[in-house]
């Protein structure tokens, strides 16, 4: 079988807990057809497995009452049989143990739960040393926090998790020793990028040391001081399924040829190992599957379900086509679209219809009495080179008393877009554009997307524009806010855009630029850049001044082949002065824009706030840097960004200890999210920690996110050009949490293309040789940061040419000693000591099936790295190691 890395795991078949022995790793029961099954009591009645949900009055008056609590359900990637819910009072995630304990709710489904008995809570031993962690949390930085900023598609770097540059961390497997009951081969755990040592989406199993299970409750403490609990609970309602309930897999035959079921059902194997497995009837499935089942073992297929009686431990479903060879990148990317509810199907002609029918279409006379007329101002666009989707321009014309006005001029998408209309709806529906690797989903038709919403150069475009008097130190004299008419003077890239920074002074060749209207120069789109630079420095030096934090991950690159669409390389991109720029003042019209409809509409505005790291999983990160002798602060988001900026040196040693410590701070770190300002009644709340700033809001990129079309409008009422929109705050915040989940789904969905891309260059380009550093250690196994890549994976001591390896915890510290097989008998064997922060170079090479790949270390001495790890923990840069 071939599948994709992110997605592979070979595990050996382990009876989850709270299930029968004859269930399988899915939750699933024995074969159906298996004599021995027990489903039947013997008056032949189906015995239930599952519990009846409850009454949706006792569910209401359940939550009233306080004994029944809410949240989103989370199933633990690498260990399918845990799942967990956030703790409402931001305590420790409460456990849900096992299949029938979850009673048939997947992963990210509102679920309701009633805590069981405390005695049978799940006892935490807080000396266990490879236990995996408790959260299974997926890469939940929010943009703002990593800057990640697009080579390829026109994302800018405040915003979006980009589509070509997502944290590339993946692991496949959460098995201590790496052993997989291969007979039994199980795909499991769709991979996700985490930003954090081990966990996030446990999916990157890890250093066992800032595990949830190394500390206890406060309560707990004085109870149990050896060891200490955590609640436990089961299902009991679905409140909402979040849930697409699609999956991609594997079709197979039923084990018992002379069962009934034999002759009616296939059964198709989830890739994603938090799915069930699921009944499809054979009358979906390919002619000649049950006489040839094996030509169609490499197929992916996607299946729906479409029930889950309370007495089967499989779900029911239907086929609904299939996609072509596992491991080729278009079967899997829809495969991908498909499981995360992406729509990517063609426009309808009913929203074709709402679009300007008369091409080319041109401004309408009476738009230039109503907005302010810019089109003589030298604007300009930064984007990647590769941008097609323009939404943001940029001005900045000095003053005759040395300030400056600057102007941010967003694309007016409110304007094509009508309340109500099926566009309308569509675009609320989808609620962003999704940012694969090779292309992108778009929000809206190409049509606005590229051509009559985009700002291209030398065309008249619509507008919306926050303009301000600056000082060059920043400081804001006056602001206003108003629709406009702009003309692009230019299309600059970042790539421009940094040549101008770095050449203040020399006139940059015409031929090295692109075309610039004749109405304006060269020499004045470099003035206006490099002023804009001066106070773009200015602000950000300001904004981590006033306590803002920033936590950039490596994000990668790919260079695709044109041809094929293989990836032929990747790079870690480089987030330069002139992304900073563009971001410095993106950040302050969304901060402008945030107030003025907050002032406006205080029960009303859609405004952005990011919670503060969670306590529980930050307090395990302060124990971890005080064994590590680490004096990080974590006091506050300002302190945590001194902290970072300032501890560490710029040796090549230095800098990936930052790395790997970058990834661990992201691990308590929440999600921002969209919400309306009614809807929440403690101001407080509405904070943004990463920024450190009390409003915050998305203004600047309508064109592929419709929180910021409604923003728009809005900002469009607080200024008198329209009535205000028709919309409950409870409404409004309904609109808020399906743009919040279409985010989180489209993030997502960007970090497994980003894993499946990875994944194929590994298969075609390898063996990848690089330097990582050791992010955690474990009894057979050690977590390492490939620096190269910016990847995550885990080495498995049983993978290498080993005499022996022990473990043992030096103090508190966990150590690993490989004792490895001299190459010549005559030789004495090389012993290599693991703890964290050691520096090891590692070889990624792909494994016999399609898209999973392994790390390996490579033995000491072979390049002298043991003495350059001595060298660089010295603080010495060794320039030529690089």
């Amino acid at each position: 079988m071939s599948h994709p890395d992110y997605r592979l795991n070979l595990r050996p078949l382990g009876t989850p807990r709270g299930m029968s022995s004859l269930v399988g790793p899915h939750g699933v029961g024995a074969s159906p057809g298996d004599k021995k099954s027990k489903n039947k009591t013997t008056r032949g009645k189906k015995k239930s497995i599952f519990e009846t949900y409850m009454s949706k009055e006792d569910v209401s008056e359940g939550l009233k009452r306080g004994t029944l609590i809410q949240g989103v359900l989370r199933i633990n990637p690498k260990k399918f049989h845990e799942a967990f819910i956030p703790s409402p009072d931001g305590d420790r995630d409460i456990f849900i143990d096992g299949v029938v304990a979850r009673n048939r709710a997947l992963n990210g489904d509102l679920v309701v739960v009633k805590l069981l008995p405390e005695e049978q809570w799940k006892v935490i031993k807080p000396e266990s040393n490879d236990k995996e962690t408790e959260g299974a949390y997926e890469s939940d930085l929010p943009e703002e926090l990593c800057g990640s900023q697009l080579p390829q598609q026109s994302l800018k770097g405040y915003n979006d998790s980009p589509d070509v540059i997502i944290e590339a961390q993946f692991d496949d497997s959460d098995s201590e020793d790496g052993h997989g009951n291969t007979q039994n081969a199980l795909v499991d755990g769709v991979k996700k990028l985490s930003v954090c040592v081990q966990e996030k989406g446990k999916e990157d199993a890890g250093a066992p040391m800032i595990k949830d299970e190394n500390t206890f409750t406060s309560q707990d403490s004085r109870v149990l001081p050896e060891k200490s609990q955590q609640r436990s609970a089961k299902v009991v309602y679905i409140l909402e399924k979040k849930h697409s309930r699609a999956a991609t897999g594997f079709l197979k035959l039923l084990a018992d040829k002379n069962s009934e079921l034999f002759r009616k059902y296939a059964l198709f194997s989830p890739s994603d190992h938090r799915v069930p497995r699921i009944y499809v009837p054979l009358k979906d499935c390919p002619q000649d599957f049950v006489t040839r089942p094996k030509d169609y073992a490499n197929t992916l297929f996607i299946c729906r379900i479409m029930d889950w009686k309370e007495d089967s431990n499989f779900a029911l479903g239907q086929l609904a086509k299939s996609l072509g060879q596992a491991g080729e990148i278009e079967p899997e990317t829809e495969g991908i679209l498909t499981e995360y509810g992406v729509d990517f199907s063609d426009f309808s002609s009913e929203v074709l219809e709402c679009l300007p029918q008369g091409l080319p279409w041109t401004i309408p006379p009476e738009e230039f009495s109503k907005r302010r007329d810019l089109r003589k101002d030298c604007i300009f666009t930064i984007d990647p080179s590769t941008a097609r989707d323009l939404d943001d321009a940029l001005s900045c014309k000095s003053l005759a008393d040395g300030n400056f006005e600057v102007g941010v001029h967003i694309a007016d998408v409110s304007y094509f877009v009508p309340e109500g209309s099926s566009l309308d709806k569509v675009a609320a529906e989808r609620a962003t554009s999704v940012y694969l690797v090779q292309k992108v989903v778009p929000m809206l038709p190409r049509l606005l997307c590229e051509e009559l919403c985009s700002l291209n150069p030398m065309t008249d475009k619509l507008t919306f524009s926050v303009i301000w008097t600056l000082t060059p130190k920043g400081k804001i004299l006056a602001e206003w806010f108003g629709r406009t008419i702009i003309r692009s003077c230019t299309k600059l890239s970042y790539e421009h855009a940094q040549s101008m920074i770095e050449s203040p002074t020399r006139r940059i060749p015409e031929r090295e630029l692109p075309a610039i209207s004749p109405e304006h120069t060269c020499d004045e789109v470099h003035r206006a850049v490099l002023n804009l630079h001066g106070i773009a420095k200015e602000l950000r030096k300001q904004r981590f001044a006033d306590g803002a934090l920033r936590l950039d991950q490596l994000k990668l690159a790919f260079t695709l082949d044109h041809e094929t669409g293989l990836p032929q390389g990747c790079h870690v991109y480089e987030y330069r002065d002139s992304n900073k720029l563009v971001e410095e003042f993106m950040l302050l019209a969304n901060m402008a824009v945030a107030h003025k409809i907050h002032r406006a509409f205080p029960e009303r505005a859609l405004l952005r706030r990011h919670p503060p790291p969670q306590t529980k999983m930050l307090n395990d990160l302060v124990e971890f840097c005080d064994q590590m002798g680490l004096p990080m602060d974590f006091s506050s988001a300002g302190a945590l960004n001194k902290t970072l900026t300032e501890m560490f040196g710029d040796d090549k040693y230095s800098l990936a200890r930052k790395e790997v410590l970058t990834n661990m701070c992201s691990r308590p770190m929440q999600m921002a999210v969209y919400f309306c300002s009614g809807a929440l009644q403690d101001p407080a709340q509405f904070r943004h920690y990463a920024l450190n700033v009390p409003l915050y809001t998305h203004f600047t990129s309508p064109i592929r996110r419709f929180a910021d079309v409604l923003v728009h409008r809005l900002l469009a009422t607080a200024l008198g050009y329209r009535e205000l929109p028709d919309v409950e705050p409870d409404a409004l915040q309904k609109q808020a949490d399906h743009c919040n989940d279409r985010r989180m789904a489209s993030k997502r969905v960007q970090e497994l293309s980003t894993g499946l891309f990875f994944a194929i260059l590994v298969r075609e380009s390898g063996p990848l040789e690089s330097e990582a550093m050791v992010m955690g250690v474990l009894n057979q196994a050690f977590d390492v940061l490939v620096l190269r890549y910016g990847v995550q994976k885990r080495v498995y001591c049983n993978m290498l040419p080993l005499r022996s390896h022990h473990f043992q915890k030096v103090g508190k510290k966990p150590e690993l000693t490989l004792v490895w097989e001299p190459e010549d008998l005559e030789q004495e064997p090389v012993q290599q000591v693991i703890t964290v922060f050691s520096l090891v170079e590692v070889v990624l090479q792909a494994e016999a099936t399609a898209l999973k790949y392994s790390a390996v270390l490579k033995r000491p001495g072979t390049e002298g790295l043991l003495d350059l790890q001595d060298q660089l923990g010295c603080g010495d840069h060794k320039e030529e190691q690089d």
